[in-house]
């Protein structure tokens, strides 16, 4: 047993499902870390596993690590040629009219010494893709299942807030500076299932049910 569940695993990847507020790395203020767990994740095998891409500390669901150097390559070029398939759920902290749409929204990174950094709507920005499609609405939050064609930094956190008009519940960047992180702890997102192609061998693809706080707001996933 792990104390992380794992949803997917075979001799070249795991697919942990990482809880809302588990940073991957060493936060620089300290406390506990995903890292902290590659040793106990060697399930056996010689070398600790490592993390492909990012999930945002707030940010719940699958994760994948690679368990070799190959593997790691592999599947990092996967990512960079867009071959994995993403799907997230989000709660936005409101309603929205339309039911289904594409966000083609670039985006860039500003920083200052008073605010830190965070990513904004920029014409000559990197490309950032998103498709969407509106799954429930209850007590004014709205379920929205997140498609990202890329994966650019904060992507689908600027892109409900600037190309939907509403945010993710939660966000303390991208949402309101009061009042709306009494209704939930983290950026109500999660990262409910991928898929990494791969030749001569199956599709990897992973799930993470839908996680608690989301279901204490009534949503369901499906």
């Amino acid at each position: 047993m792990t104390s992380i569940p794992i949803v997917y695993e075979d001799g070249e990847a795991l697919v942990v499902n990482k809880p809302g507020g588990l940073s991957i790395d060493t936060p620089r203020k300290g406390g506990p870390a995903l890292t902290d767990l590659y040793d106990e994740l060697k399930l056996g095998f010689q070398r600790p596993p490592v993390a492909v891409h990012r999930l945002d500390t707030d940010t719940s669901g699958c994760l994948l690590l690679a368990r070799n150097p190959k593997s790691l390559k592999r599947f990092a070029k996967a990512f960079e040629d867009r071959l994995v398939e993403k799907r997230y759920l989000g709660i936005l902290a409101g309603e929205i009219d339309k039911d289904e749409g594409t966000i083609d929204l670039a985006l860039t990174k500003i920083s200052s010494a008073e605010k830190g950094w965070s990513m904004i709507p920029a014409k000559k920005g990197k490309p950032s893709i998103t498709h969407w499609r509106k799954l429930a609405v209850k007590e004014g939050y709205t379920l929205v299942e997140f498609r990202p064609e890329t994966g650019r930094t904060h992507q689908i956190r600027v892109h409900a807030a600037s190309g939907l008009g509403v945010p993710l519940l939660g966000d303390p960047v991208y949402g309101p500076k009061q009042g709306q992180g009494k209704a939930a702890r983290r950026t109500m997102l999660h990262a409910a299932s991928i898929a990494i192609p791969r030749d001569n061998k199956p599709t990897i693809e992973a799930s993470a049910p839908l996680p608690a706080d989301f279901v204490a707001l009534g949503f369901t996933d499906g």
